[in-house]
């Protein structure tokens, strides 16, 4: 059986790779709090391992966050200079292979479907290929080596460390913006568990009047993008603000179509991912990859499509979901 544990690890292996290569980068002025960082990463996927299976305490995972959230914020991390192919043999190379540049991207997507829909189904001595309930996290792993040795034939390319380089420069001009993502969506789950969501209904039904319904329905949109805001992550606020306003008041009380309110409810949280630089992977990951002037270039672009949407939603919510 191949097991999702195993790509873990080789996720784990790669960042601590990388994390050496840091270190050692004396063109990095930040290098020793570079290479801490993605190298605690790096630790933190083999470790999880046996914290899963109750063979290690998690606090050090917690510990290590709280060092990694110290180093971004005091800003101990850098980015340096790899040494991989120069922009002259990359524009030769992309001029070479045209539209075929786009198949080690495409190979991946092709394996993950593979595995999830015909590997997940062989066996072999009675057990599974795949380890079951994770075809579809190790089709993407084993689609993400493919791609890899893809990529590597195409551009005839020998050496692993050119891709592993490659790799490191995406990692340190992401920088810690790559795992916020991760982080909210993890501080969603915490927000639920410690009742926010229940604390934020009972404030709101003690200022919202019994029947006003459209006051209702801007307050749960409205609740929706702020919260997007300060999580993130639509998903992380959908929880809190659905069992605040969005389930007890809007469905129970006001019998609103469910699929229409929640469906509705996620797309106005959407409208606060536009707006919000906490959505780092949308935001601000591409400004870097781009490496625009202004940081906050996309957010001021998408700013006035949000509030033009976000009052779209309450209208039609208003309409079409009672």
């Amino acid at each position: 059986m191949i097991k999702a544990e195993w790509f873990y690890w080789l996720v784990g292996l790669s960042f601590l790779v990388m994390a050496a290569q840091m270190l050692t980068d004396r063109s990095n002025p930040k290098r020793y709090g570079t290479g801490a960082f993605w190298g605690l990463i790096g630790a933190g996927f083999v470790y999880s391992s046996w914290v899963v299976t109750k063979q290690a305490p998690a606090e050090p995972l917690g510990v290590a966050v709280l060092v990694m959230a110290c180093l971004a914020g005091f800003g101990f991390t850098g980015r340096g200079t790899p040494r991989t192919t120069t922009p002259e043999e990359r524009t030769a190379s992309a001029a070479r292979l045209g539209n075929k540049l786009f198949v080690p991207a495409l190979t991946i997507p092709a394996v993950a479907m593979a595995c999830a829909i015909g590997v997940k189904h062989l066996s072999i001595g009675g057990e599974p290929v795949l380890q079951e309930g994770s075809e579809t996290i190790l089709g993407l792993g084993i689609g993400a080596v493919a791609a890899l040795v893809v990529g590597m034939v195409m551009l005839r390319e020998k050496r692993i460390t050119v891709p592993v380089q490659a790799g490191r420069s995406m990692l340190e001009a992401m920088g810690w913006a790559m795992l916020l993502p991760q982080m909210l969506a993890t501080l969603g789950a915490i927000f639920q568990v410690s009742g926010v969501g229940d604390r934020v209904g009972e404030l709101t039904t003690s200022v919202l009047p019994k029947d006003s319904l459209y006051l209702a329905i801007a307050l749960y949109c409205v609740g929706m993008f702020a919260f997007t805001i300060v999580m993130g992550n639509a998903f992380a606020a959908f929880p809190v603000m659905t069992a605040a306003v969005g389930w007890p008041v809007l469905i129970g009380h006001f019998h609103g179509n469910p699929a229409a309110v929640l469906a509705i409810g996620m797309l106005a949280g959407f409208c606060g991912t536009l707006v919000t630089p906490m959505a780092a992977n949308f935001n601000i990951v591409p400004a870097a990859l781009l490496e625009l002037k202004d940081q906050y270039g996309p957010i001021k672009a998408q700013l006035p499509t949000a509030g033009v949407l976000l009052g779209c939603n309450i209208v039609i919510m208003a309409l079409f979901a009672f």
